[in-house]
């Protein structure tokens, strides 16, 4: 029997190439190897987004179309919105219960966004609460893995935490999910800051090829070449790190170019930018023909719900089970 992983994106917005290179092209992978729940996360996407939630369901609708365009398949993956398995919220609770203050208040990823992002107030008891919510969304699955970069360890570390702590008060109900240790390839926004929407620096997975072109135009290259002639600097250019992940064959061409002087970086980013609209164009051409029948993405999602959820229902009842004595 293959063992069981979960993972989810929250529904905030357009998925974009780091969407795509971070977790995506993954997933697919995984696909064949691990029995898979991916979810929309809007739960956890209504803990930033609580003042103005009316896109969220749009989004998921959009990302899910983007999901599928990339491989993911719904006969060998079970794909579901969070908010549809209610069981996720009563784990949670069951876990608040026991989870210590200390632990939340610790994580770095709380402590990050808090600094970072000025536009929300996220000083309220559900953000703080995130990770327990996350540990249930893993261990109401008892989930055996979870596919995470290596700066995601802390997060899972405290999943496993939590898991190791219901066992010990009311007997080994939940397993303790081990990592995969997923390669993220450097993949910065089009300012040289971390791809996010929130700092406008993405290109989106459904961009046009104006759209794309326009916004490789604008991405930070080499602040020392200043003048044509002067030699490029590829190993600490963002322009370059696309081409290693995008279009890797013509990776030495590319570092030829820059360090000899024989391109200037406008036409270099012409160039990325044709490699990255071939990139995108069998996605956006299955994105496309998805979205056209927006009524067979909602019967996946209902599918993918029921099948969610008579596996949640059984860990509910082992958890009543194991807390009540009943």
């Amino acid at each position: 029997m293959k063992k069981r992983i979960l993972s989810g994106m929250r529904p905030t917005g357009k998925l974009h190439l780091g969407h795509l290179v971070g977790a995506l092209s993954n997933w697919a992978k995984l696909q064949d190897k691990y029995q898979c729940f991916f979810m929309v996360a809007d739960w956890h996407a209504l803990m930033s987004e609580y003042e103005d939630a009316k896109s969220m369901k749009e989004y998921a609708i959009d990302n899910v179309a983007d999901w599928i365009a990339c491989g993911i398949d719904p006969k060998k993956s079970v794909i579901f919105v969070q908010s549809e398995v209610k069981e996720h919220l009563e784990l949670d609770m069951f876990f608040s219960c026991i989870t210590p203050l200390g632990w939340l208040e610790r994580c770095p990823t709380y402590k990050e966004q808090l600094k970072e992002i000025k536009n929300k107030d996220l000083s309220t008891y559900a953000f703080l609460g995130y990770p327990v919510l996350q540990a249930a969304d893993i261990l109401v699955y008892k989930a055996d893995a979870v596919p995470v970069g290596q700066d995601q360890l802390p997060h899972l570390e405290l999943t496993r935490e939590i898991a190791r702590r219901f066992n010990h008060l009311y007997g080994h109900v939940f397993p303790e999910p081990e990592a995969i240790l997923t390669h993220v390839p450097k993949l910065l926004g089009s300012d040289g800051r971390k791809m996010s929407k929130s700092y406008d620096n993405t290109i989106n997975l459904s961009d046009s090829p104006s759209i794309i072109k326009e916004k490789t135009q604008k991405m930070f290259t080499d602040p020392k070449r200043i003048r044509l002639s002067d030699p490029g600097h590829p190993d600490t250019c963002n322009v370059f790190s696309y081409y290693e992940v995008f279009d890797p064959k013509k990776k030495e061409e590319v570092h030829n170019w820059c360090v000899n002087a024989k391109l200037g970086c406008t036409e270099c980013k012409q160039k990325l930018a044709d490699a990255l609209i071939e990139t995108l164009a069998p996605i956006q051409k299955k994105r496309a023909d998805i979205l056209k029948n927006k009524s067979r993405i909602n019967k996946i999602l209902a599918d993918g719900a029921k099948k969610a959820g008579k596996i949640t229902q059984e860990t509910l009842s082992s958890v009543n089970k194991a807390v009540f004595k009943a």
